[in-house]
């Protein structure tokens, strides 16, 4: 039986946390658009280095870069039983690529899982990291919070919060997630594929809905 997953949800939603250890009990790869960048970066496929050419330069890889790389992934031997995708698709564009591309290869969408987190939530644990100035070790003051407040436990050092993880910083970053993904969601609950998930819940809790969400039936 095939399991065919494209995970969704903001930045702190926990989702590459759930894809990763659900595609490892589904026994399907998580194909993280991140990781996957960097993979084919490295492999120095004529794919991966067009990508290299936009990250280095610190430029959004354009779409057809990242339809062509995720159509190459999808194509190797262990996705041939399914997927967890992380990271893709981003839009509503990519979503309908991503839909033409399975059709060629006799392939469907079994639910589109999206992690719902309240933004409060979200931005208390975005907020959270800190990292050690001098060794680089990195704490969370919720889920990994150091011994004494402001010092690392390895070596002392003080705790410092990087500009992105500032509340204005992670605010914006959530504006542009919801303004780019309201389409997306709204494009896969038409299709009958969206199931939405509580995220603030246990890790094990949110795996349990999560695995009762895939495999209700989608509706006709």
């Amino acid at each position: 039986m095939s399991t065919r997953v494209i995970f969704l949800g903001a930045p702190g939603a926990g989702k590459g946390t759930q894809a990763r250890a659900l595609a490892a009990e589904w026994r399907v790869p998580q194909v993280a658009t991140g990781d996957m960048l960097r993979e084919a970066a490295a492999a120095k496929t004529a794919l991966g280095l067009e990508a290299k050419r936009y990250m280095d330069s610190g430029g959004l890889v354009p779409d057809e870069v990242v339809i062509g790389l995720v159509e190459e992934r999808l194509a190797r031997p262990d996705a041939a039983g399914g997927f967890v995708l992380d990271g893709f698709p981003r839009t509503a564009a990519q979503a309908e690529a991503l839909d033409a591309m399975l059709k060629r290869s006799g392939q469907a969408l079994d639910r589109v899982v999206f992690l719902d987190v309240g933004r409060e939530e979200l931005l208390r644990r975005l907020t959270g990291r800190r990292t050690c100035g001098q060794c680089g070790t990195a704490f969370h003051l919720v889920s990994a919070p150091p011994r004494t407040a402001g010092r690392c436990d390895k070596c002392g050092g003080e705790l410092t919060q990087r500009s992105d993880d500032t509340r204005e910083a992670v605010a914006n970053r959530l504006d542009v997630y919801e303004n780019q993904t309201a389409p997306l969601l709204a494009y896969y609950r038409q299709r009958g594929l969206l199931a939405s998930v509580a995220g603030e819940g246990a890790m094990g809790d949110v795996a349990a809905d999560i695995r009762k969400a895939v495999k209700r039936a989608v509706p006709a």
